[in-house]
């Protein structure tokens, strides 16, 4: 036992164990954070097929090396700079996509709070939201497309310089007669901020995305287009069936009624906490008379 004891001291001492204090745990943990993401990133984007393209090359390159293909070698190794850049052009878009998303969180915003005496209403106050439902239930009875952005956090003054400056107070009729059949403001997306609707006829990139259904048209296109490219939230009424969809981070609901539209609008209204809380003790003390 004691031989046993020995050598197993003697196995140890011979160990480099390095000392490990709590900033190399976290670091550990940044790394690791930071890795996962960009698996995820990589896994969402055209990056996963470029990834596996990669490493059918890479396989390449080591039957290469096994059988000592010189030629070969040489090629990938003066190449492989220029490889580097190509990749980086190839995945302009998603790396482009990958800053905007990281840019849009805000990561000081929950800790750098000011206040202000002004009375906050939210992005959006609850008559607009109940014009923008009153609107586009309307014009989904009589089949008349409609397409509205609203804008969140990101500006979106690149858009709205395609189109033609409005700048009034949002309501239903406002939004009907834009969107009426043959009217020149009819053509094209209105833009709401704070409240107001700023453009109307604004120009939106068109989605992509080959997982959307092959019955959506271009209205459709284009309102998930503008979600993946901004943090905004469209509307988008159907000509062709009346039905109200909504996109936002690229995702399209769709066949909503008037509820299920309110509650999607007030997720981005932005609502100080103490608001929602004074209204909802006024909602029941109502329901308690």
């Amino acid at each position: 036992m004691q031989l046993v004891n020995d050598l197993v001291e003697k196995y140890l001492s011979k160990l480099h164990i390095p000392s490990i204090i709590w900033t190399d745990v976290v670091e550990i943990f940044i790394i690791a954070f930071l890795l996962y993401h960009i698996m995820l990133w990589i896994k969402n984007t055209r990056a996963w097929a470029l990834l596996k393209g990669l490493l059918v090359i890479g396989a390449f390159v080591l039957i290469a090396v096994f059988f000592k293909m010189n030629t070969i070698l040489w090629i990938v190794t003066n190449l492989f700079s220029i490889a580097a850049i190509a990749i980086v052009v190839v995945l302009q878009p998603e790396l482009r996509k990958a800053l905007e998303e990281l840019g849009r969180k805000n990561l000081f915003s929950s800790i750098l709070t000011f206040d202000s005496s002004k009375p906050d209403q939210g992005r959006l106050s609850d008559r607009t939201i109940n014009e923008i439902v009153k609107a586009c239930v309307e014009m989904g009875k009589v089949k008349t497309g409609a397409l509205i952005v609203i804008q969140n956090e990101q500006p979106l003054n690149e858009y709205e310089r395609t189109g033609i400056d409005v700048d009034g107070i949002v309501s239903s009729q406002l939004l009907i007669n834009i969107f009426e059949h043959n009217t020149p403001l009819h053509d094209g997306a209105v833009i709401v901020r704070e409240n107001r609707v700023t453009a109307a006829t604004c120009y939106l990139p068109l989605s992509d995305n080959m997982a959307l259904s092959k019955d959506l048209g271009t209205r459709h296109r284009a309102g998930v287009g503008i979600s993946e490219a901004t943090d905004s939230m469209t509307v988008i009424v159907s000509e062709e069936t009346g039905k109200i969809s909504v996109a936002y981070h690229g995702e399209l609901s769709r066949g909503l009624d008037a509820e299920r539209l309110k509650e999607m609008l007030r997720s981005i209204q932005n609502k100080a906490p103490e608001e929602k809380k004074r209204k909802l003790w006024k909602g029941r003390s109502r329901n308690e008379e």
